[in-house]
């Protein structure tokens, strides 16, 4: 494989912008070993709270999560550590892959010493992230990831040995697993779009820088001269001040989804409609679900009317189905297929009629730089809404645990997903106003768009608010 590497000018390392932004980033270059410091920290972190607690007995019933080691693991984790990268993707794009991500670290590491072999074509292929979500997302329902520590052992190492095998075997100093594989990559990418910083490649600036030139790695694979998007950037800093061409700047979270000439993504948009809007959302409701319970118990009734008692065992392994005697917790066979169904059947229904919006309104438009995956981008703040809301409902049962105060979360999940419905309104319309349309037309299209912000706004009131 032909290494990419990106470059900074030999002659001038120092020459930047005196803006903040623009030295935080010539900073995040110049101490590389800082950030390699803190990538191994949060390694060793990371391992702890992954592994430690899959050593440990059940919590007893008084216990708490400042005197319970399991406990405390699994609310910094998935009440903290989760939401958290989500929110920081948000504001900062991927700072999270770049600087302090452990399995970016581990896979790089692993590249440095590994074969180095070139990329298979299979490898390369666009929807792996999105594949990688929905698988991880449904298999660690079935086994109760967030619940119980064995099960988060199970999947968060078995990505990272995964990512270390991948670094051991391809590249060299790269990190293919993050570009290609990352079940999370493409949610990070969907989500850095509407970040307010991002690293603004001048390309008339970097034209006219040549001459002789120290190359950078760029770890991810960018393309850095091309660079018109924050999706595939890590946001690690290493091409900051390359060839006075590259600086972390400020724009608008805007700026990218009415940018008619960045690149838009069928994959990209897949993992919003299908992957963010449809399967997440389901994992997230259905513990809650009433429809999932009635479901189950007709069908339950059925089976046992008719004496077929296979599906009603509680007999599966622990790494296929939840299985936890010990806390009274089993999974039926039937509450395996049914949580499949829920996930994946119901996920990607509900995914297909929020595409009928963005679908619709690009057929009424008929302006080819808005094709339905350009109007699904500006779902982006109400993906962005419903994942962090998602996410926090794990971090409120924790609160709700502990007997926390919690007056203000109804407030709180009303702002948040109104802000979210009213950003992708308001993109929609910046959209719209771009076209040549007529007013019939585009008002139909506006009315299109508002299916996708009211179907999750009432999917999300449904778990919140009357279920």
């Amino acid at each position: 494989m032909a290494e990419q590497v990106v470059t900074f000018h030999r002659h001038r390392p120092d020459a930047a912008p005196a803006d903040r932004l623009a030295r935080a980033g010539l900073f995040l270059r110049r101490h590389r070993r800082l950030i390699l410091t803190i990538q191994w920290m949060v390694v060793c972190v990371y391992a702890f709270l992954v592994v430690v607690p899959a050593l440990l007995p059940l919590p007893p019933a008084t216990a708490h999560i400042w005197d319970n080691l399991r406990l405390f693991a699994q609310f910094a984790f998935w009440g903290v550590w989760w939401p958290g990268v989500m929110v920081a993707t948000v504001l900062l794009g991927r700072v999270w892959c770049g600087v302090f991500c452990p399995e970016g670290a581990l896979s790089e590491w692993a590249s440095k010493h590994g074969r180095g072999r070139a990329l298979p074509g299979w490898l390369k292929w666009s929807g792996w992230p999105f594949v990688a979500f929905v698988a991880t997302t449904v298999y660690g329902q079935l086994v109760s990831v967030y619940e119980y520590p064995q099960a988060a052992l199970l999947v968060l190492g078995g990505s990272t040995v995964a990512a270390v095998a991948i670094g051991l075997f391809y590249g060299r100093e790269k990190r293919i697993w993050c570009r290609y594989l990352c079940p999370a990559s493409g949610v990070f990418a969907v989500l850095a779009k509407i970040a307010p910083l991002h690293y603004k490649v001048d390309r008339e600036a970097w034209d006219r820088h040549q001459g002789e030139f120290e190359t950078v790695n760029c770890a991810p694979l960018v393309d850095v001269r091309r660079m018109s998007s924050a999706s595939e950037c890590h946001a690690c800093g290493r091409c900051a001040g390359q060839r006075d061409a590259v600086q972390l700047a400020a724009r608008s979270p805007f700026a990218e989804v009415l940018d008619l000439d960045a690149p838009v993504k069928t994959a990209e948009a897949a993992t919003l409609l299908f992957g963010v809007l449809g399967v997440a959302t389901a994992a997230f409701q259905w513990t809650v679900s009433p429809w999932f319970l009635k479901a189950k118990l007709a069908l339950a009734e059925w089976l046992v009317e008719r004496e077929h008692f296979a599906l009603l065992g509680d007999d599966a392994p622990w790494w296929l189905l939840t299985h936890y005697p010990e806390a009274n917790d089993l999974f039926t066979w039937l509450d395996g297929a049914l949580i499949l169904a829920y996930l994946l059947g119901g996920g990607f229904l509900l995914g297909a009629v929020l595409w009928l919006g963005p679908a619709t309104a690009a057929r009424l438009v008929r302006e080819p730089r808005l094709s339905w995956q350009r109007f699904t981008l500006a779902l982006t703040p109400l993906a962005a809404a419903s994942v962090i809301l998602g996410l926090s409902m794990l971090t409120v049962s924790h609160l709700k645990a502990e007997h926390f105060w919690l007056g203000w979360l109804p407030a709180f999940r009303i702002a948040l997903l109104t802000a979210g419905c009213l950003a992708s309104l308001w993109l929609s319309c910046r959209l719209l106003g771009r076209t040549d349309a007529g007013k019939l037309r585009a008002w139909l299209a506006g009315g299109a768009m508002s299916l996708p912000a009211g179907i999750m706004a009432t999917a999300w009131s449904l778990v919140f608010f009357f279920w």
